[in-house]
């Protein structure tokens, strides 16, 4: 076991590594996965203007893919289905509808021009052996373009998962601009779908959107979906409706899906309920409103990384002035190459250095003369000579040499210092020549790619603030609650979201779901729909000495269904008094014993602190409590209790052994108390 440890160990770090790196998550440079990569490159070298079948596509990108082809069609159509860098004919399937493809042997593609421009650039590609080591497949792509942005991405690795939603491609494409102009810049989602699109929490790509579909009154009866959120189609967004009718949460007449290349779903609302209610319980409970998070999970530097979207796009954009520099410097060496070779031959061919090779005997005496006579305009050629320059003098033709035009061949060297002197300036202000880049680009195919998803802040629709009210029994004799109890002197009106709070004369308490039926206890002396900011008071008998404490608290933290005690579980153990909310006065009646000065009290509730659930209160009095009534005016009951004070006979100081005497008297009474009296509590709610 000890050796086999450390090769699982081994073998699994190996396997997460892999599908993170090399399946899931896609990579910053290019932001492709690797699938997606090689099915790109695999059309690049297939192109020839051509449609072809996607099956022939699939078959050659399987020399690089070690996975099969199923994974590779399936990438292949979600990224036509994006409309960014493969031309689509036949049967990609629908996006709005959900229906798949046809098979890949009967639908074809292409790359657009778009990718061939933004994506392509064999002299800047690095390439590495495939996975056989019979191919070369590039590293990463040279894209001009943050293609994480546009494209989004989805996956799941081990121990870690990626979702980025696609942007606007005018949008991305203005940002950088922003950014070259170190001026600010926010970007946000944009769906092919289209949809009503809330980013009040979008945090730049590591918060969450919220998506609505595009509803339309069409009647005072009909609602008719236009557009649908990111991520649902028609099918599920209706088999989300038909489950809230199902569950009751609301009632239609019918449900029509006329949708073809434009969506639309009819939704008639049955007698008695008006379209604007039924817009609201649509966003609530179906599938016309989603909440997508996002986690912008990217791969950089052989390592997965969080990042924002800003954080994308200037990595992207830094990344495109080192292409475009690079670009350029290749553009620059092969304009100066020109210019050289044409300057040769011109030299060449205008002093008649070919009538000299008559005279040689050999290849080599022909290298020689050639070298020697060119040598004389070395110090204007921006290369030194070589062998190489020389072999291509001598493979000149002697058509080329007869027609060979002085005037011409100048012109052609003026365009090239003229073309070289363009670079050299595009070079020294590269800042400027991809701004450039940029907006030629954002003109030539913006157009083609509008914004589509509407920026729109729209309230939260809250279930539990538009789900029907129901009216819920409470049947005190028998102790049933819930949706089905009939019978009963109380009922409250609940939502299916609500909770309820029951307790009982023994301190128990419960927090529950609105129950169909359910058997609470003939004890129960409390129900009401859970409010985390209503204070509750309770005066209870701590046990059988009836010692009285009273305490405020609020029900804030539970779990569902469970019993919970609101003191510490005693014998005789009761609640005397139990109300909610401000201002609540009390009469304490104590046990009468001997010599007792004073029979009642007003004690104040409110000047209790409103403490944990589980606290055990405060001590009402150090008498015994014989019982508890609501008081509802302050001031006269002071006066009461002023009254029924000073009508007490006078009593005169004990001596201490008679004091002795009356304390064993009084400890006596105690434990002989009288039978326990039922707690006063507050009236029952009427119905």
């Amino acid at each position: 076991m000890r050796y086999l440890k450390p090769l699982m160990d081994q073998n699994f770090l190996e396997y997460a590594s892999y599908v993170i790196k090399d399946r899931a998550i896609p990579d910053i440079l290019d932001g492709l996965k690797p699938v997606q990569r090689r099915i790109l490159h695999t059309m690049r070298e297939m192109d020839d203007g051509k449609f072809s079948k996607v099956a022939n596509i699939v078959g050659n990108t399987m020399k690089l893919h070690p996975h099969g082809d199923a994974s590779i069609g399936s990438a292949l159509i979600v990224m036509a289905n994006k409309e960014y860098f493969i031309e689509k004919q036949g049967n990609f399937g629908n996006i709005l509808t959900g229906d798949p493809a046809s098979a890949p042997r009967y639908i074809e593609a292409r790359l657009t021009p778009l990718a061939k421009e933004a994506l392509f650039n064999s002299e800047l590609t690095e390439f590495s052996d495939s996975y056989d080591g019979r191919n070369k497949e590039p590293i990463a792509l040279p894209a001009k373009l943050p293609v994480s942005l546009l494209f989004g991405a989805e996956g799941i690795a081990v121990g870690m998962s990626t979702r980025i939603l696609p942007h606007n491609f005018n949008e991305v494409v203005e940002a950088q601009i922003a950014f070259l102009n170190n001026e600010s810049f926010r970007l946000f989602p944009d769906f092919m779908n289209g949809g009503l699109l809330d980013t009040g929490e979008y945090e730049d790509g590591s918060g969450k959107v919220r998506v609505r579909a595009r509803i339309e009154i069409t009647d005072e009866k009909i609602l008719t979906v236009r557009e649908l959120p990111f991520g649902v189609t028609t099918e599920s967004l209706i088999q989300s409706v038909q489950d809230a009718v199902n569950k009751g949460k609301f009632k239609l007449s019918s449900i029509d899906d006329f949708t073809a290349e434009e969506v639309e779903i009819e939704l008639k609302a049955v007698r008695g309920m008006d379209a604007e209610k039924l817009l609201k319980l649509l966003y609530a409970f179906t599938q016309c409103e989603v909440s997508i998070s996002v986690n912008m999970l990217l791969i950089q530097g052989n390592q997965p990384v969080q990042l924002t979207v800003s954080e994308v796009l200037r990595q992207n954009t830094i990344r495109l002035k080192d292409i475009l520099r690079r670009e350029l410097l290749l553009s620059l060496e092969q304009a100066r190459r020109k210019w050289h070779m044409r300057r040769m031959e011109m030299y060449f061919i205008g002093e008649k250095i070919y009538q000299k090779l008559e005279a040689c005997d050999s290849y080599e005496e022909a290298l020689e003369v050639v070298e020697k006579a060119v040598l004389h305009i070395e110090s204007v050629l921006p290369f030194p000579v070589e062998k190489d320059d020389i072999e291509k003098l001598l493979t000149i033709q002697i058509k080329r040499i007869s027609r060979y035009d002085q005037q011409e061949s100048q012109k052609e060297l003026d365009k090239l210092k003229v073309t070289i002197s363009s670079l050299n300036s595009s070079l020294k202000d590269i800042t400027r020549y991809t701004i450039k880049y940029l907006e030629k680009i954002k003109d030539k195919y913006g157009p083609d790619y509008p914004r589509r998803s509407k920026i729109k802040s729209f309230d939260e629709i809250r279930a539990q603030d538009v789900a029907e009210k129901q009216k819920v029994g409470w049947d005190r004799k028998e102790g049933f609650l819930g949706l089905n109890v009939k019978s009963g002197t109380t009922s409250f009106f609940c939502s299916a979201y609500d909770k309820m709070v029951v307790i009982r004369k023994d301190g128990s308490y419960q927090v529950i779901r609105v129950p169909e039926k359910q058997f609470i206890g003939k004890n129960a002396i409390c129900v009401e729909k859970l409010n985390s900011e209503t204070v509750h008071n309770v005066v209870y008998w701590e046990g059988a000495t009836r010692v009285c404490y009273a305490k405020r608290f609020r029900v804030e933290k539970f779990i569902l269904d469970r019993e919970y005690n609101l003191f510490p579980e005693k014998k005789g153990a009761k609640i005397l008094h139990l109300s909610q909310g401000d201002g609540i006065l009390l009469e304490v009646s104590f046990v009468p014993t001997p010599r007792i000065r004073k029979s009642n009290d007003i004690y104040i509730l409110d000047d209790l602190a409103i403490k944990g659930i589980q606290a055990r209160g405060n001590k009402v009095s150090s008498k015994s409590v014989q019982s508890v009534k609501v008081v509802t005016n302050k001031a006269q009951a002071e006066q009461e209790a002023l009254t029924l004070e000073k009508a007490q006979p006078e009593v005169e100081p004990l001596l201490p052994v008679e004091k002795a005497q009356a304390e064993r008297e009084l400890l006596l009474s105690e434990e002989k108390a009288q039978p326990m009296q039922e707690p006063l509590l507050p009236e029952e709610p009427e119905n």
